[in-house]
């Protein structure tokens, strides 16, 4: 039976001043990432952020699940479950419309007996470096990244904007509102959220990897040094990571994004997105 073994990990907040909407866990049997969508409307639960609670609920009811002996999807099927129940509890009210509702990214890997099993929605990854053989990608996160660029600099350009001005956000607003009323549906794409039927949407893939193998679980605040800026290829990245560690990384990241603050050569809603990773080797 292969096992995880944690190398490192790292989850930085995009403002410090405001919650980090990634969240990440990891044990022996299974590890993952989650990265809340920033609300557009109104917080319709207690707390700061209902990402935030979205993402970290997910993670730790996520994980429970597995470590109660669920096979992933089933393990699945129970947080969506939990979540649906909480956030019916929690909530002042009805949503009004599906902007409203608190959605995640996420990357899920559980290891098994010749490698591990993983599933995702939405733009986190999971980079696999095997010994002496050329890196996995597992998920869409490379290929979601250069469209929400495009589109971001569609955005900008049409408003005679900077991409990540302070301002920038509110005008904004009526796209990304739009957008995330199509989330969990055909046109739009599921995510982690308060809804059981993602269970059935989830997307997977059964990784074989031998012991000694190094993979990656990543949100795409981190995976931006990779998939928007073009520090590193993906086999780069994870040997960066290796090498130098998270924390090396962390300020490498935000380095590049401090020089382009407005997001004028790398467009991008936000300055600084919350960035998280978890380096993990199969034993």
């Amino acid at each position: 039976m292969r096992t995880f073994e944690l190398l490192d990990s790292l989850s930085l907040p995009g403002d410090p001043a405001k919650p980090n909407e990634d969240a990440f866990a990891a044990d022996n049997n299974a590890a993952v990432v989650f990265d809340g969508a920033t609300g557009v409307g109104e917080n319709l639960l207690p707390g700061a952020s209902d990402a935030a609670w979205i993402a970290h609920f997910g993670a730790r009811r996520l994980m429970a699940h597995s470590r109660d002996g669920d096979v992933p999807k089933d393990a699945l099927r129970h947080a969506l479950a939990d979540a649906e129940k909480s956030y019916r509890g929690l909530r002042k009210r009805p949503p009004k419309e599906n902007y409203e509702i608190p959605f995640a990214s996420m990357m899920f890997a559980a290891a098994d007996e010749g490698g591990f099993e993983a599933l995702w929605f939405g733009d986190c990854a999971a980079l696999v470096l095997r010994p002496d053989v050329p890196l996995e990608i597992v998920g869409e996160a490379f290929d979601k990244r250069a469209a929400e660029a495009r589109r971001v600099k569609v955005l900008a350009d049409a408003r005679g904007l900077a991409p990540a001005v302070s301002n920038s956000r509110a005008e904004y607003l009526p796209f990304l509102r739009a957008s995330r009323n199509k989330v969990n549906s055909d046109a739009g794409g599921w995510l982690f959220s308060p809804d059981v039927r993602a269970a059935d949407r989830v997307t997977s893939k059964r990784i074989d990897a031998p012991s000694g193998t190094l993979v990656l679980l990543s949100t795409d605040g981190f995976l931006a040094l990779a998939s928007d800026y073009g520090a590193y290829d993906g086999a780069g990245l994870v040997a960066a990571v290796r090498d130098q560690g998270l924390k090396a990384l962390g300020e490498e990241l935000r380095a590049i994004e401090a020089d382009d603050a407005e997001g004028r050569k790398f467009p991008r809603l936000k300055k600084n997105d919350d960035a998280t990773a978890v380096l993990l080797r199969l034993v």
